[in-house]
């Protein structure tokens, strides 16, 4: 991927007092984040460490370098990474982060706070990046939205953190949200819905031809922890019949999709981003399995194209105007050396398109 370096056309220059936190909102998804202190949840504190490493960071920074002055929105802001290494790259930047995950705004809070009010945290899900963008407004104050990234999936704080369920390899209660103080848990969704439905979440989300097995075993014994999880995928595949890698892996991931509604928000939230978005402004998703890259892939195309279905060999007679350029049809993928210091972002698709007048 080639790296273009501009001269940032003007800097922000207002006092340097970090903002975090919170605007008002007739929904209940941004709440104020206090920085000085470790975030609580059910009334504990969470002294969890959130130490991640971003995935394809050099590739994210150097998508940005081009676009105009303004704010970008980091949608799955994480430990603060990709925005740290952005906020870095251009001072002519700011960056409204998103993240549902407390322990995360908190980490990001401490990373970024050399940054001052270049950077506004709030709570919530990419999927309301609408309602997000209007309550941050007098933050905003009328500056461009000039890039919008969203790294999708969960993060490795995340996944090993034992209290959250996310992974296989640890004992813990069946919770896999990461917003842990609202909406059901994976225990509770797999209790509420019926088998057939669960069968079509597994197999859309990369359970094969055990999906209708798998989700029969899970009905039939309701497992309330990780373990009882596993058990339950053991007890429906066969162990001739298992692929490389952990048998309950593609489960847990399907369950944490589901719980978490990120399907859903992905498609909620790209028609969103590019209504924000001005022209010459990017959008950037790290997807980490096929079905949301899927989901990305398909949008892109319908933007670069104007939403265009006229046959190919007659060419396009229906007047539809490209409102996207996408970086190139197929994902880029991250490089041999950074998948060998960091085995976690061999699964990463890395798509991006710029928005063009139309």
């Amino acid at each position: 991927m080639t790296s273009l370096h501009t001269t940032p056309a003007w800097i922000l220059r207002r006092p340097p007092t970090c903002t975090i936190g919170a605007t008002s909102s007739a929904r209940s998804f941004v709440q104020l984040l206090d920085p000085h202190r470790a975030p609580q949840v059910g009334g504990q504190r969470m002294t969890h460490v959130f130490h991640h490493i971003s995935v394809m960071r050099d590739d994210v920074v150097a998508l940005f370098r081009d676009v105009p002055s303004g704010v970008v929105i980091d949608g799955t802001l994480g430990g603060g990474g990709h925005a740290g290494a952005l906020l870095a790259a251009r001072d002519d930047v700011a960056v409204l982060g998103v993240d549902r995950d407390a322990s995360a705004r908190f980490a990001a809070s401490e990373h970024l706070k050399s940054f001052g009010d270049r950077v506004h945290i709030v709570a919530g899900t990419f999927g309301e990046l609408t309602e997000i963008v209007t309550s941050a407004a007098e933050w905003i104050a009328g500056r461009p939205i000039v890039g919008v990234l969203l790294d999708l999936g969960v993060s490795s704080p995340q996944l090993d953190d034992p209290e959250r369920g996310f992974s296989f390899r640890h004992e813990a209660v069946l919770d896999m949200r990461m917003d842990a103080s609202s909406g059901e848990t994976a225990a509770q969704l797999i209790e509420r819905i019926d088998v057939l439905e669960l069968r079509d979440e597994l197999r859309q989300n990369g359970e094969g031809r055990f999906a209708t097995a798998i989700a029969r075993s899970l009905k039939a014994s309701l497992p309330s922890t990780t373990s009882e999880l596993v058990a339950a995928v053991e007890s429906a595949v066969p162990p001739s019949a298992r692929r490389r890698g952990h048998v309950a892996a593609r489960t847990f991931q399907a369950l944490r999709i589901l719980v978490n509604r990120e399907n859903d928000e992905l498609r909620d939230a790209l028609p969103a981003a590019s209504a924000v978005l001005t022209v010459g402004g990017v959008m950037v998703i790290l997807s980490y399995h096929s079905g949301e890259d899927r989901v990305t892939k398909e949008f892109f195309a319908n933007q670069a194209t104007g939403g265009c279905s006229c046959p190919p060999a007659l060419g396009c007679v229906c007047g539809a105007l490209p409102r996207f350029r996408v970086l190139r049809n197929s994902a880029v993928l991250p490089g041999e050396a950074e998948v060998n210091s960091n085995p976690r972002a061999r699964s990463a698709r890395l798509r991006a398109a710029w928005k063009v007048r139309a």
